[in-house]
């Protein structure tokens, strides 16, 4: 029996932040996807496409929460 590690809303939190995003703690995908998005309208955040890029890729263990805010916010607001 296989156990796959679930990427859920801390993950993505997480990642955000490590890229220089702020972002409070517990907040919900949908928000840290909006401020990821509007840090990177005002100033830019290398390495957010990578990111979004990777995450969609792995969409079989990505939350239907996180996966629906990258859809919703980030993937319009990066082409």
């Amino acid at each position: 029996m296989m156990i796959v590690e679930l990427i859920d809303g801390d993950d993505f939190r997480d990642r955000l932040v490590e890229l220089g995003v702020r972002i409070p703690e517990h907040a919900c995908p949908e928000t840290c996807a909006r401020m990821a998005l509007r840090k990177h309208m005002d100033v830019g955040v290398p390495g957010l496409q990578d990111l979004v890029r990777e995450m969609m890729g792995k969409t079989d263990v990505l939350l239907p929460s996180v996966r629906a805010a990258i859809e919703r916010f980030l993937l319009p607001g990066l082409r």
